[in-house]
């Protein structure tokens, strides 16, 4: 082949779905890595609970002043919306999105209703993770950094589901809109629109707190 021919359209087919596929895996890992991380947090959390449970006044590593305490998070009523400690939904969450994503990873492809359920589901527990952190932030009056892990942790598992359902097309997209949103991807778009956001968080925390933190 003459190299300095044109590709031909096979060719061109080939290479865009390679790039998705590469795409794909990458959101798979970092949804494997990101909820490995959750479960850690929701199982320090859950041992913190009970701990609280066993001695109201036990010293917390994570207790280290008025604007970081974990203590201070768990013992509010929001730390325990279903009646029992919310880290121990993690203990049950988490698990399933790791195995989602290793079973992606090693080939498995999941049917349609299965990730758009997944997609909902997700979705549910990343608006539960934000309405904690403004709980945390406005109301409690102090941050917990495991929670905050769990917090950054979901809204990366969210967004690589996304991005995985868009590029499967799971959503069920017009075909103008999903190439469209794909063109998006490729170009790194959600990746930039996260670290923007959590720029804006870390502002937002050490705008309010900045005088118990430094």
């Amino acid at each position: 082949m003459n190299p300095s021919a044109p590709a031909s359209v096979p060719d061109l087919l080939d290479d865009s779905l390679e790039r998705a596929e590469r795409s794909r895996r990458n959101a798979f890992v970092v949804m494997l890595a990101s909820s490995l991380l959750s479960l850690v947090a929701s199982l320090v959390l859950s041992i913190d609970a009970v701990r609280l449970a066993a001695d109201p006044d036990v010293a917390l590593a994570c207790n280290i002043n008025s604007a970081i305490s974990c203590g201070t998070v768990a013992q509010a009523w929001q730390a325990s919306v279903l009646g029992f400690p919310n880290a121990f939904l993690g203990l049950v969450a988490e698990p399933v999105v790791i195995t989602l994503a290793v079973a992606s990873l090693g080939g498995v492809r999941f049917p349609r209703w299965f990730m758009n359920s997944a997609q909902v589901v997700y979705l549910i527990g990343f608006g539960f993770a934000y309405w904690l952190f403004a709980q945390s932030y406005f109301v409690i009056g102090s941050l917990c950094p495991w929670c905050l892990l769990v917090t950054v942790s979901t809204t990366t598992v969210f967004t690589s589901l996304l991005r995985v359902n868009i590029l499967d097309n799971t959503l069920g997209l017009s075909p103008t809109v999903h190439e469209r949103l794909c063109t998006w991807l490729r170009m790194g778009a959600d990746y930039a629109l996260e670290v923007v956001w959590f720029v804006l968080l870390a502002a937002a925390i050490l705008l309010k707190y900045q005088a118990a933190l430094f």
